[in-house]
């Protein structure tokens, strides 16, 4: 069955935090992967993850940077990756897969935002080859020991701003159309929803559950290829330059916005769930307002888009969850 994307009723808010959703989860035993697991909410992800039992690798495209915002956290194991690189991603999967040890949680935090106009090996623009293209082959990698886990959870962290544009399929890597760096963002995190529908699809039959959200408005250094003034228009920061908090409008702590990836992770109320995008620790309704408000967009929960970019996907790496 196909979970309604509409609230569940969670106990949580806009204001909850990761410590709040994380009370009485116990993940001893198992075995957890964070992209992106050495800054920003990312690292609040991985230490919460830690002091609830887990076991957590994290994959970095700079190892001594990783060890480094992990050196009070000895536990957690980091290995070197590249999203951007296909070979880097399977190097990955084949030395885990290697091991054999099941995965429990996969949390796909990484990515990048608003980049200049770059493109990998292949020739795809960069924002949908970190965001999307990169975590595809990851979990294609490892999906033997997602399988083995007996009950799995992929959590992709897309974000409000895939309101701002679909996958154009018939263009996705800026040949014809000019280069937009708030649109490619926009297509990558409609890809990550679109990913996570597609994905459930094929896992619920193994006990692989996915689900996308959006964490919050939050400043972190995704940021970092923003000008003062693009921060600025934001309106993120209060006079004195401190990051605004309002968790009722969307803008929140590092620590709230790490909340509704670890509820998409661990929560009980998702068991027999998956597929749906989430907000504020719940699952999301359909936006049919204006862009920015609350909700999903229509066409990143349109199975057809979804199973569209599926094909694709596979057809451009050549990988497939089999």
């Amino acid at each position: 069955m196909t979970t309604p994307q509409k609230p569940l009723g969670s106990p949580f808010g806009p204001a909850s935090t990761a410590t709040d959703v994380m009370v009485g989860i116990d993940l001893s035993g198992k075995r957890a992967i964070v992209t992106g697991g050495y800054s920003g909410l990312g690292l609040v992800t991985v230490r919460h993850l830690v002091q609830a039992g887990a076991e957590v690798i994290v994959p970095a495209r700079d190892v001594d940077r990783a060890r480094a915002a992990l050196v009070d956290l000895p536990a957690v194991e980091v290995l070197p990756m590249d999203l951007f690189s296909a070979d880097a991603v399977a190097a990955f999967g084949h030395a885990l897969v290697r091991r054999g040890a099941p995965v429990h949680l996969l949390i796909n935090s990484a990515g990048i935002m608003a980049t200049p106009l770059s493109r990998d090996a292949d020739g795809h623009e960069s924002q949908f080859a970190t965001n999307h293209l990169g975590h595809f082959r990851l979990v294609c990698g490892l999906w033997p020991l997602l399988k083995a886990a007996g009950g799995a959870r992929v959590v992709s962290v897309s974000s409000r701003g895939h309101q701002i544009a679909a996958v154009a399929f018939d263009d996705i890597d800026f040949g014809q159309r000019p280069y937009d760096k708030w649109v490619a963002y926009g297509q990558s995190k409609t890809a990550n929803a679109l990913f996570a529908r597609a994905l459930d699809a094929r896992g619920r039959a193994h006990g692989v559950r996915a689900f996308s959200l959006h964490p919050g408005q939050i400043l972190t250094d995704l940021a970092r290829h923003l000008s003062a003034e693009e921060i600025a228009a934001f309106d993120a920061l209060d006079a004195r330059g401190n990051p605004k908090v309002d968790p009722d409008q969307g803008v929140k702590t590092i620590e709230q916005g790490a909340a509704t990836g670890l509820w998409c992770a661990t929560s009980p109320l998702l068991a027999g769930h998956g597929g749906v995008y989430c907000e504020d620790s719940d699952v999301a309704p359909v936006n049919t307002g204006a862009l920015g408000r609350k909700g999903v967009a229509g066409w990143a929960a349109d199975d057809a888009a979804a199973e569209k970019l599926w094909t694709l996907s596979k057809e451009w790496t050549g990988q497939d969850v089999l």
